[in-house]
């Protein structure tokens, strides 16, 4: 049976958030423990023109979201202004996660050849179909926003690896193929 819509994001986005929130708790940590604040991490960004650490935790949020309210489900809640210190952040990832365990499989999973259209607050509009739309626009929002957290921390110092990205694979791991030592 081909993936569907729901699947394509609801699991996917549930395994992101997760992820960043794990990676969230070893920067606080590693903070403490390296005399960083939070409010010099949650300030934190890659460049000058790219959205500070607390911005990249909101908008995987939003991201994780939007396509699921696009595609037809309802009740997502509203997030706020960016959060002030880590336990916002963590907040709006569980709120984030309840919400998405929450979204009925049928709300998402209608026919996926229909049109979805969104506009951008820049004044862009765009005609798609749902499964261009997951495609296309909703998984590279919402990674590029998840990947920017991660990299953002990593930035700082935070001594985060690929097992904190993605460290959900574990339970797909073939018996006896881990590495050694």
């Amino acid at each position: 049976m081909p993936a569907t819509l729901y699947d394509l994001t609801v699991p996917a986005y549930t395994n992101g958030l997760r992820a960043l929130s794990g990676q969230l708790a070893k920067a606080l940590e590693w903070g403490e423990a390296n005399g960083v604040g939070e409010l010099q991490l949650i300030d934190s960004r890659l460049a000058p023109d790219m959205f500070p650490l607390a911005t990249q935790v909101r908008f995987t949020c939003i991201q994780a979201m939007q396509p699921a309210t696009r595609l037809g489900a309802d009740g997502a809640p509203e997030l706020g202004d960016d959060a002030t210190d880590f336990a916002g952040l963590q907040t709006q990832i569980s709120t984030t996660l309840v919400w998405l365990a929450s979204v009925d499989r049928a709300a998402l999973d209608g026919d996926p050849n229909r049109p979805v259209g969104f506009d951008l607050p820049n004044g862009m509009a765009f005609d798609m179909t749902a499964v261009t739309y997951v495609r296309d626009w909703a998984q590279p929002q919402f990674y590029f926003h998840l990947v920017a957290a991660y990299a953002v921390l990593r930035h700082m110092g935070v001594p985060l690896g690929k097992v904190d990205y993605v460290g959900y694979m574990m339970q797909y791991l073939r018996p006896g193929t881990a590495p050694s030592a």
